[in-house]
């Protein structure tokens, strides 16, 4: 190893996860409770370290899997913290990543076994060291995608009602959406097609279930909603 490399500290590489789901019309965040020191007992996002045979994406993805078992999921990095004192355990620089997932998939009992639990997006708590910071710039950051980008359909089942739709990009974005030209904007996308079957949990009558059609939205990827 040259002296270049020997004359310089070395540091954690911390990976954080700021997990959203979305469940009966609202938007949550996956915290766990820390049964571990330091800051044990309080509030925190899902983290770990990147080991040495492993990638910063590779070691969130691996993060993600080890607390709700899922893979091939939505994530994002969004920006490193690395104030000096963070973490009051040692010198760690946390890479943070946000990811949505579909809470009807993810395996409950992993997520009991961390003492995790979901977390309305309006309720959250004080979390440990800069995790607060985290979760502003990750729900930033998911808006300002999901304008642009069809994201949003990964906090969604695969069939869906159109109520069901306004009212997850009514959680993303924190403001009501006029009914009449959300629909509008809806029926002009090609790629949200609505199926023969119908959903009657909330009346009688019941409404129509639609789904996302990835491959007529990669034909004419274009969005904004």
């Amino acid at each position: 190893m040259s002296t270049y490399y020997k004359n310089n500290p070395k540091f954690f590489v911390g990976i954080d996860c700021i997990i959203f789901g979305f469940e009966k019309e609202q938007l949550s965040l996956l915290l766990l409770q820390r049964n571990f020191e330091p800051a044990k007992g309080q509030w925190s996002l899902m983290g770990g370290f990147v080991q040495e045979n492993e990638s910063a994406d590779d070691a969130a993805k691996r993060v993600l899997y080890e607390l709700t078992g899922l893979k091939d999921v939505y994530m994002e990095h969004i920006g490193a913290f690395g104030k000096i004192n963070r973490d009051p355990g040692e010198r760690v620089i946390s890479l943070a990543y946000y990811a949505l997932i579909n809470t009807n998939k993810y395996d409950r009992e992993l997520v009991q076994r961390h003492n995790a639990y979901w977390v309305n997006i309006d309720e959250i708590p004080d979390l440990i060291f800069d995790h607060n910071q985290m979760v502003e710039k990750a729900r930033t950051a998911m808006k300002e995608k999901a304008s642009t980008a069809p994201i949003g359909f990964n906090l969604l089942p695969e069939l869906f009602t159109l109520t069901q739709l306004q009212s997850l990009y009514e959680a993303i974005y924190g403001e009501p959406m006029d009914k009449r030209n959300f629909r509008k904007r809806i029926a002009d996308m090609g790629y949200i097609e609505k199926t023969d079957k119908i959903d009657k949990t909330g009346s009688k009558r019941g409404a129509y279930l639609y789904k996302f059609n990835d491959k007529a939205y990669q034909r004419d990827p274009k969005f904004k909603l």
